[in-house]
């Protein structure tokens, strides 16, 4: 894990040293009720509420970046809020 700051805002970046994450994941991992777990053991929500926290409420971005060895989540969050709650 990681934080810094730059000119557009805070950055925290959180990751693994894991498989990596299929693409055909990636670009599904942030839809409600999306999940790769077996039935019952999820509820694909997780992502999707982050996403709704982070960008709608506070115009930040998060994103993944994986491949074999390493996946990192990424979040900006800005330093002043560009959206009204």
């Amino acid at each position: 894990m990681s934080t810094r700051v730059d000119e557009n805002g805070v950055i925290v970046e959180i990751g693994d040293t894991g498989p990596g994450m299929p693409k055909e994941v990636q670009a599904r991992a942030f839809e409600p009720f999306y999940t790769t777990k077996d039935v019952g053991k999820g509820t694909g929500l997780g992502l999707d509420i982050s996403r709704r926290i982070i960008v709608e409420r506070h115009g930040g971005e998060i994103t993944i970046e994986s491949r074999p060895d390493e996946t990192v989540l990424r979040v900006r969050l800005p330093l002043r809020a560009t959206t009204t709650p």
